[in-house]
């Protein structure tokens, strides 16, 4: 028989730094969802990815205290300031550029995203990702 599913959680927690201290431990523990058993596994299966890019978390729970989580790639966002070296998007996008990013770059992000990315090809996995620049004022070069 099935796990009757109670709920889901949605979480964007940094990789490989998962703790018990807010904002994590008072979202799971209200849920009766197993802090320190979600830390550990959160851990072990972000620990290849960079330290601390922030993932996007799916947390399903179930009704005899037991979960699974799914874990998304990084937003665009974040590989998008990355690529640039800029700490935050511009204040007025559309008017001034904070930044610029090459073809390439945009091709390396969408191949990451990918299969987080409701896209056919890899083009249109690129336009999601220039949509994304320009509306963080980041210039796409070449």
């Amino acid at each position: 028989m099935a796990k009757k599913v109670i709920g889901q959680l949605k979480l964007q927690v940094p990789a490989g730094k998962a703790n018990p201290s807010p904002p994590v431990g008072p979202a799971l523990g209200q849920r009766g969802i197993n802090i320190m058993q979600f830390c550990k596994d959160f851990n072990a299966r972000t620990q290849e990815m960079e330290p601390g890019a922030p993932c996007p978390t799916v947390i399903t729970y179930y009704q005899d205290k037991s979960f699974t989580m799914d874990i998304k790639t990084p937003p665009a966002s974040h590989f998008l300031k990355k690529a640039a070296k800029l700490n935050s998007g511009s204040k007025t996008p559309g008017r001034a550029t904070a930044g610029t990013v090459t073809v390439k770059q945009v091709r390396e992000i969408a191949e990451a995203k990918m299969k987080d990315l409701n896209a056919n090809s890899i083009e249109g996995a690129m336009q999601i990702i220039l949509g994304s620049a320009k509306s963080m004022g980041i210039e796409v070069k070449g």
